[in-house]
């Protein structure tokens, strides 16, 4: 803020000519002496300070509005996240949903029961997404960060995980049918309940996965998957699992 403070006098006009060593000097002093008498005059003029705090009184009420209206800010922020993914359901593509559905997580939006069946998805970065209920289903979400996700009850059927990072995401009761996660990173996954009939779990890291509680895993190829709980291997072998290492199969 401006601090207002009396000016001096200025000299009179035949003092300040007179100090003009040159002729060409006077328009020049002229024109310094007349601003000094304005500035001198307004500097004893009280309604420019009154606009000053005005002006700043101005400024802190924008802000406590800005403040005040952030939480409609917010949902007009979700419901147009929300209104991109619904209006893209049921086609191919991204369809500005990868940025929606990070934006809606990064908010800790439940994405319960959303539809994104057949999106390109590839990189999408939803770790700690709570995703109960979702489908996923034929969805391309290759390289994706789903970090303890939850795919309770997700249809996940023929999804592309591959090279995905899922470490502690849980697939409880899931339909996981023909699903790509070769290369994933399950370290620490849970399986409760979870049907894997024909999925590619080849080279995979299998760290500490929840395994025992598998619905299915018959047709699934398990062909080098990598830290497998002991155990899992003959387990899968038994109940139907294959070890092929062609891309043909």
């Amino acid at each position: 803020m401006i601090v207002h403070e009396a000016r001096r006098r200025p000299v009179r006009w035949h003092s300040r000519r007179s100090s003009a060593k040159h002729r060409w000097m006077i328009p020049f002093l002229a024109f310094e002496w007349m601003s000094e008498w304005v500035a001198f005059l307004l500097s004893h003029w009280s309604f420019l300070e009154v606009l000053e705090y005005l002006s700043s009184f101005s400024v802190l009420v924008a802000v406590i509005f800005y403040y005040s209206e952030s939480g409609d800010r917010i949902k007009q922020r979700h419901y147009q996240a929300w209104q991109v993914i619904n209006t893209a359901q049921g086609k191919g593509g991204s369809g500005g949903r990868i940025e929606a559905l990070q934006e809606l997580n990064a908010d800790k939006v439940p994405l319960v029961g959303i539809d994104v069946s057949s999106a390109f998805l590839q990189g999408l970065k939803l770790e700690r997404a709570n995703l109960l209920r979702s489908d996923f289903s034929a969805t391309d979400l290759r390289a994706s960060d789903l970090k303890a996700a939850n795919f309770t009850v997700a249809n996940l059927h023929s999804a592309n995980f591959r090279d995905a990072d899922l470490e502690g995401a849980s697939f409880e009761e899931a339909d996981m049918t023909e699903v790509e996660l070769w290369g994933s990173n399950l370290t620490g996954a849970k399986f409760i309940g979870t049907d894997l009939g024909g999925a590619d779990l080849r080279f995979a890291n299998l760290l500490n996965i929840d395994w025992r509680k598998l619905k299915n895993i018959k047709m699934a190829n398990i062909f080098g998957v990598k830290n497998p709980p002991e155990g899992f291997v003959n387990w899968a072998l038994k109940n139907g699992a294959v070890e092929d290492a062609s891309e043909e199969n």
